[in-house]
């Protein structure tokens, strides 16, 4: 690693930085005008689908925000869908699955091959972005963990519980492993290819772990999070972000990922506490932050960035930034992290 580094990846490298980096998780959408437009447009799968789309709806946040990394627009869920799912995105709703993954046959039925053909798309949006994007701003690429793509697949919908998910697993662990692994091999070669395609880190979102106990969390998701990162750690550097699992912080700082997202139910002195200080962390402002008035909003962030420290960490928010957040507080809160300096 040379000084012409990027300092997104310099932090994850663990090596100093004048300041921490910058990006904010779903930073590509939502939020921001021209989204919108293209929004109202489009469905959300043909904006997945088309290269040209996705590769514009990424590089939007990086010029008018002016973060420190990308991430590739794109959605878990395409995985389900390339092992013949039917997943919708419903207005107003989410994703929806008319036919859940529920018995023996549906896990069976399930194909797990040609993931270059069949996610052709989001590669060719990879090398399309990296074309476009500044030397110094890194691509992220991601994927959903096992645990949290089996919510969906076996729930048919988001849930605030995900009780037909759980007791699915709880009722028949044989044929949740069996899913589980069926899941963890096709991501694991999704992002070989999406590694191949250009991208400088993977984060991998375990956005439901919070809905189970630690034991529970050790048996369904804990060791097929580990699988992914042991099969490609040696690729890039990769960003674990297990959603309401402080407890799980310990074991993610002694498998060799490079960094561990954390949301805003975990302070920061117990992120470095638990994580030994051995992995950079990344995150948590509350998304729900930014609607506070200006000053509020940079009194907390400098809060947020005096109480993790410059080094070996990534600013973010705790979760994904919400809909209608101002665009104006987004810049509030990103120039006020790129002033920073608490040596």
């Amino acid at each position: 690693m040379n000084d012409n580094t990027p300092l997104f990846l310099r932090a994850l490298q663990g090596l100093p930085v004048d300041r921490p980096p910058v990006w904010i998780m779903r930073q590509a959408g939502r939020y921001l005008p021209d989204f919108m437009t293209l929004k109202n447009k489009y469905d959300f799968f043909t904006r997945c689908q088309t290269p040209e789309l996705a590769t514009e709806i990424t590089l939007m946040p990086i010029k008018q925000i002016g973060l420190d990394a990308a991430i590739i627009f794109s959605d878990i869920l395409v995985i389900p869908q390339a092992m013949g799912v039917n997943v919708e995105m419903k207005n107003n709703f989410g994703p929806f699955i008319e036919f859940p993954v529920r018995k023996k046959s549906d896990v069976l039925g399930l194909n797990t091959s040609n993931v270059e053909e069949k996610l052709d798309y989001v590669f060719r949006a990879v090398k399309m972005t990296k074309k476009e994007l500044p030397e110094h701003i890194p691509l992220i690429g991601f994927a959903g963990s096992p645990w949290t793509i089996l919510c969906y697949m076996v729930q048919g919908s988001g849930s605030k519980t995900f009780d037909i998910a759980k007791s699915f697993c709880f009722e028949n662990p044989e044929l949740a492993h069996m899913l589980l692994e069926k899941i963890t091999h096709i991501t694991i070669e999704y992002l070989k290819k999406k590694i191949e395609a250009g991208v400088d880190a993977v984060q991998i979102f375990d956005s439901w772990g919070g809905v189970l106990s630690h034991t529970d969390y050790n048996i369904f998701s804990f060791p097929y999070i580990k699988k992914i990162n042991d099969a490609l750690k040696a690729l890039k550097p990769i960003i674990i972000y297990p959603k309401g699992c402080w407890h799980a912080i310990n074991s993610y700082s002694k498998i060799g990922a490079s960094g561990l997202g954390i949301d805003w139910s975990c302070s920061a002195r117990n992120a470095r506490y638990l994580s030994g200080n051995n992995i950079t962390l990344q995150g948590n402002m509350d998304p729900s932050r930014l609607f506070s008035p200006k000053n509020e909003l940079i009194k907390l962030t400098k809060e947020m960035l005096n109480e993790f420290g410059n080094q070996k960490y990534i600013a973010n928010l705790g979760h994904g930034i919400l809909p209608n957040t101002p665009v104006d507080n987004v810049k509030v809160f990103v120039d006020t992290i790129k002033s920073f300096s608490n040596d």
